[in-house]
């Protein structure tokens, strides 16, 4: 399938995905296998040992790589494995400039196992990407994107940050799951990695654990694949077939997500338990016009302070839910919320995470596909 000439919700569907041609399958075949039989030492039907290449993830890493517009995808054990990977592409003395509003498992990443390693890592205001060029060295090997960021859904201008890295010959590498690929290609931006937890909306149901790469770059392609294989966090085939399965809904579950998340947070807004709501669709939302350009539509997730500031109360109300659950991970087809001061950020310290804005009476929701009056009606009943 010629990727470049298909819409969205064809390329989700059929890219990457030939029929099986034993079979006729329309469905690419679980190929549970850890090798394969070769015809002498060395002569292969295109592959060996199933941590290298297996024909079920290699068809997703090309519907991966086709949503994104991508030339290469590479998929991984977790999120955090594909993060590791990127960072294993540099060494000791080098620097790296990130937000100051990240992922708890990134900083933690960052901060407890590179940083011991000799990388230093500058945690930055990214909201203005002038703010970067202070930080910027000759050391300087990276320049690592989180948009929206999670949890206080800062919006950094993609295209700023990708002409101020290539301007100092740093690689730019944006993590996009907040918004999937059907919200936003930064590829097209100009960035040269974008990372996916695809454990978020691109499976969808909760049910898989997986990170993707994707870049244009041959070279970069080359690197990381090399890591992918030695150093081993590949996902099985199974999980790949079942992302395969869940990214062929991806286009119908994100125009859900993002009518239900505008209805909740213009529900939210008006609250007056609600002291205050972030989510980029609100024209008062820090840089809403960056994301009205770089973004197709403003997603399912919503964080919201409440004005009582106490975390008992803050508990309470998050477990008071009937529709939404309290878990952690975002992106599936259920409504779920998070408390990511004790949760998804309690890796960070407590100064660190108040400074970002994530505070004790902040709640992380991903508001999922069911149906708008059910969700509306279960914030109503918990916040009263």
């Amino acid at each position: 399938m010629d990727n470049t000439s298909y819409k969205f919700g064809t390329k989700a569907i059929h890219a990457g995905a030939e029929p099986d041609p034993t079979t006729g399958a329309i469905m690419t075949p679980i190929f549970q296998t850890s090798t394969f039989v070769q015809e002498y030492p060395g002569k292969h039907k295109g592959y060996a040992y199933a941590r290298g290449k297996n024909p079920t993830r290699e068809a997703l890493q090309k519907n991966i790589a086709a949503l994104e517009n991508g030339k290469f995808a590479l998929c991984f054990s977790s999120g955090m494995g594909a993060i590791d990977a990127v960072i294993k592409l540099l060494r000791p003395g080098d620097e790296v400039v990130t937000g100051d509003d990240l992922y708890g498992g990134s900083y933690r990443m960052f901060t407890k196992v590179f940083a011991n390693y000799g990388i230093t890592f500058h945690f930055v205001d990214m909201s203005n990407a002038e703010n970067i060029r202070n930080f910027i060295n000759s050391k300087t090997k990276l320049i690592w994107i989180e948009t929206p960021t999670n949890p206080t859904m800062q919006i950094i201008d993609i295209e700023a940050v990708v002409k101020i890295a290539r301007e100092h010959k740093v690689i730019s590498a944006v993590d996009n799951t907040f918004a999937s690929p059907y919200l936003q290609n930064p590829l097209d931006l100009g960035a040269d990695i974008v990372m996916h937890s695809v454990t978020k909306y691109l499976g969808g149901h909760s049910d898989v654990v997986m990170g993707a790469l994707v870049t244009n770059s041959d070279n970069l392609y080359e690197q990381l694949a090399f890591i992918h294989n030695s150093c081993g966090a590949t996902p099985g085939p199974m999980d790949s077939f079942l992302v395969m399965r869940g990214i062929k809904t991806l286009h119908l579950r994100m125009e859900r997500h993002c009518f239900n998340g505008r209805k909740v947070a213009e529900y939210l807004v008006s609250h007056p338990k609600i002291e205050k709501v972030y989510w980029p669709g609100f024209p008062s939302h820090p840089n809403h016009a960056i994301a009205k350009k770089q973004m197709r539509d403003f997603g399912g997730m919503i964080s919201i302070v409440l004005k009582d500031k106490s975390v008992e109360n803050t508990f309470k109300l998050a477990s008071s839910f009937k529709v939404f659950s309290l878990a952690e991970s975002l992106g599936g087809v259920e409504s779920l919320v998070n408390h990511p001061a004790t949760m998804t950020h309690a890796s960070i310290p407590k100064a660190e995470r108040e400074k970002a804005g994530v505070v004790d009476n902040l709640l992380r929701l991903s508001v999922g596909v069911e149906d708008i009056e059910d969700l509306l009606s279960d914030l109503k009943q918990a916040l009263g």
